[in-house]
């Protein structure tokens, strides 16, 4: 993913926006996200003149400010995610109740 989006990015000269004006995107995207699940789960049904969206398109628009920004730094997202899940496994390895696994 991150390849398929430096791709795309890199076809303007624009290029990445800043980390700061990326920050500013994320956190557009997580309200747009929020306002998503909060007309679906929640009491606030959408008005009659509200475009249609998805929490689904609303994730893949944070999974692309995600990934624009990862590039931007340099960051391997699979780096990245193997060291959170190293990290979660090990802090977190009796935090929840397991579900029992069947005997073989």
């Amino acid at each position: 993913m991150q390849r398929e989006v430096d791709a795309y990015i890199s076809q303007f000269k624009e290029g990445y926006f800043s980390p700061l004006a990326l920050m500013a995107r994320l956190t557009e995207e997580a309200g747009e996200l929020a306002r998503e699940v909060n007309h679906h789960y929640g009491p606030k049904p959408k008005k009659p003149d509200e475009p249609d969206s998805s929490i689904e398109m609303e994730l893949g628009d944070l999974l692309f400010i995600l990934i624009c920004f990862a590039n931007s730094l340099g960051i391997d997202l699979t780096e990245a995610h193997d060291k959170v899940m190293a990290k979660i496994s090990t802090r977190d390895k009796d935090r929840w109740t397991r579900i029992e696994q069947p005997a073989e």
